[in-house]
């Protein structure tokens, strides 16, 4: 893999060790407690048995009844420990209730994987709000709610991992715009949390997964055509990076959200205010439009994902 502006990327930088694989993860986590939710399918279901494969006892929390019953056989087959618990990602209290009820059985709560999502798709004024208040409900309360309880937790115990999930989506693509909007709030949790947490022994970051799952179907069901969306990367495929900040490989890490992509690793930058920097004693509306058109004008940042070069002013 290269980059056109600065040749040969290496696989693993000079000095770091490498993300445990999966024939690498045992033991990685043993003896650990973590919480995924929305694991009964897809992603959440590979990030559980990756889990329990790196030798923690995953919970497993999804709505998906079934999903679970499946999961919990497929950790007994690969004498995996975990435990299913069905509860609506949603519920505030029942999230805190379940955190309170894991710590007091297992002692301790070491991570948590905030995985749980509704993905859906609409144009710009055609949105459904049930649908809207849906993703909202699940994606971004959901997702405060169990990070709320599990910090609480984590901070009596003195440490803790938090994962969020989020998505390139949060940097914004047409007929995507709540999804994205939800997981940009994502991205914002972990920056925030993340800051505040640091001196309480508490890690938070996100990862930003790539993988052919349900999420493809809706984009075929939406457009009327396959989508190519993510074809041919098993969910599987994001396990090793999910490991990483779970474990202590990452304990310097915390703000940050990694973008797995197949065989491309990335990090996703900080919303930041951009240089130059203009001043005036007193802008007005004509002013502003000059300063725009002068100087503005030629940083302005495209629509959509894109690639950028990071260089840090301060």
């Amino acid at each position: 893999m290269s980059d056109p502006k600065t040749g040969p990327i290496p696989a693993v930088p000079s000095g770091r060790p490498p993300a445990a694989g999966p024939d690498q993860a045992a033991g990685l986590l043993a003896g650990r407690v973590v919480l995924v939710t929305g694991a009964a399918n897809g992603l959440g279901a590979a990030y559980a048995r990756g889990i329990a494969a790196a030798g923690a006892h995953v919970v497993a929390v999804d709505v998906d009844a079934e999903g679970l019953q499946r999961l919990s056989g497929q950790l007994a087959a690969a004498d995996g420990q975990g435990s299913i618990r069905v509860a609506d990602v949603a519920d505030w209290a029942g999230a805190h209730d379940l955190v309170r009820d894991c710590v007091a059985e297992h002692g301790r709560l070491d991570g948590l994987v905030n995985n749980a999502g509704v993905f859906a798709m609409a144009r710009a004024g055609t949105e459904s709000e049930a649908t809207v208040r849906r993703m909202l409900e699940v994606n971004v309360l959901g997702a405060v709610a169990w990070g709320d309880a599990a910090v609480a937790a984590m901070r009596t115990q003195g440490h803790g991992v938090l994962v969020n999930v989020t998505s390139g989506e949060q940097m914004g693509r047409a007929e995507t715009a709540v999804y994205g909007a939800t997981k940009a709030a994502i991205a914002t949790l972990t920056y925030a949390w993340a800051a505040e947490l640091a001196d309480v022994g508490i890690r938070v970051n996100a990862i930003s997964p790539n993988a052919q799952t349900r999420m493809a179907e809706v984009l075929e069901q939406f457009r009327g055509a396959p989508s190519g969306q993510n074809a041919g990367i098993a969910p599987e495929a994001n396990v090793p990076l999910l490991l990483y900040l779970l474990s202590d490989l990452s304990v310097e890490l915390t703000g940050q959200v990694l973008r797995s992509y197949g065989p491309e690793l990335m990090l996703t930058t900080h919303p930041a205010l951009a240089e130059p920097v203009l001043r005036h004693t007193a802008w007005t509306p004509e002013r502003i439009a000059e300063a725009v058109t002068a100087r503005l004008l030629p940083h302005l940042a495209p629509l959509g994902m894109r690639r950028a070069r990071i260089e840090y002013l301060d």
